[in-house]
């Protein structure tokens, strides 16, 4: 019976996945998970398929093809009722949506099939070390919380059958104290590669909700495909118009300023945080920075140029760069960009014109397995 179970949870499980996968770029564009994400898992609405079964009439009502009628006459469903606007209530069930609770790393999983999405290459391990516990034999001795049943109850059966004790008109078996079997284990250390993903965000004026909503959804992917990576991670959120500063994850996609835009304020503050808390050696580093290509002039633009070539790019796995459009800007600064950084691999950009393209851009940004 177990054994069915299992295999009927895994067909279930499969069935799952690919419906998810089905519909992953409608999830995606829709940003319909984001809502429903909970610590370690997201609740992923996918419809319910009945399964076909006979639905058997009221006894009262005969047996097969009696009652009243004429043959020929239209097959009904008893009557119906009006409803409110003048249409027709049904008495029969409409579709049911099923609700099942997917891991966020077989959430990344999914998402790295359905993209073909590269594994990341480590830039090396951090010092960090993590210990963690490998069962790996059977002993005689042990707590009693590591006990083996399987194996207690294989050694007591043996010696029965060895005794000539085990009766197979009566199989009870009864383990002594010299049968019971414990899990060994011993502990194992490993560094721990460690990542931290550095957004920064225009909020001026000219970045309206829908462009923040993008970034929303997109950050959300990045964040489920890189937490997969790696073991250790952490997020860091950095808004600015004329001026920069940290904030938390709520505050970065729901406040807007009115301001002009500074572009080199934000990647002041990121070299900042760089420099002062995420040694290169140590860490894998991730700078994305959404905007809708307005900047104040072409002379903080070449400071910004010069901020990346000199600080953020020697220390950062990738620079990631998403232009966002808006009827309000210029978007002139990934043109900026493609020409100062033309060749340049440790430099990804991309446009996302709406939430369709999302699925490209998040494809452009974590494509190339870095």
């Amino acid at each position: 019976m177990s054994l069915r179970i299992d295999t009927d949870h895994a067909r279930f499980r499969a069935i799952v996945r690919g419906k998810i996968r089905q519909n992953l770029r409608k999830y995606i564009s829709q940003g319909e998970l984001l809502g429903r994400k909970g610590k370690e898992v997201v609740s992923i609405p996918i419809p319910q398929i009945d399964i076909p079964r006979f639905r058997y009439g009221d006894k009262q009502t005969g047996g097969t093809g009696q009652g009243e009628g004429e043959p020929g006459d239209a097959l009904g469903g008893g009557e119906e009722q009006e409803g409110d606007g003048g249409k027709k209530a049904g008495k029969d069930a409409g579709e049911h949506v099923l609700e099942v609770d997917v891991t966020l790393d077989e959430l990344a999983q999914i998402l790295g099939e359905e993209l073909a999405l590269p594994d990341i290459q480590n830039k090396g391990k951090s010092k960090l070390i993590n210990a963690k516990d490998r069962y790996t034999g059977i002993r005689r001795v042990g707590p009693e919380s590591l006990r083996h049943f399987k194996r207690t109850y294989r050694e007591a059966l043996k010696r029965q059958i060895s005794s000539d004790t085990y009766d197979a008109e009566n199989p009870v078996i009864i383990p002594v104290h010299d049968d019971r079997r414990y899990r060994s284990w011993k502990t194992e250390t490993e560094p721990v590669a460690n990542a931290v993903i550095i957004y920064m965000m225009d909020v001026s004026g000219s970045m309206g909700d829908e462009q923040k909503e993008i970034v929303r959804i997109e950050s959300f992917w990045i964040d489920t495909w890189l937490r997969a990576q790696y073991k250790g991670i952490e997020s860091r959120f950095i808004i600015h118009d004329a001026t920069a500063r940290e904030v938390d994850r709520d505050t970065f996609f729901h406040t807007r300023e009115s301001g002009g835009t500074m572009i080199s304020s934000a990647y002041k503050l990121c070299a900042k945080m760089i420099a002062d808390d995420y040694p290169a050696s140590e860490w894998n580093i991730y700078p994305y920075h959404f905007s809708d290509g307005d900047n104040w002039s072409m002379d903080d633009t070449l400071q910004c140029v010069e901020l990346m070539k000199r600080e953020i790019l020697p220390a950062a796995n990738v620079f990631s760069y998403g232009q966002v459009e808006s009827p309000y800007g210029s978007g002139q600064f990934i043109k900026d960009l493609r020409e100062h950084f033309s060749g340049d691999e440790r430099v990804i950009v991309s446009e996302i014109r709406d939430k369709d393209a999302i699925v490209g851009s998040i494809k452009d940004f974590l494509g190339k397995g870095k």
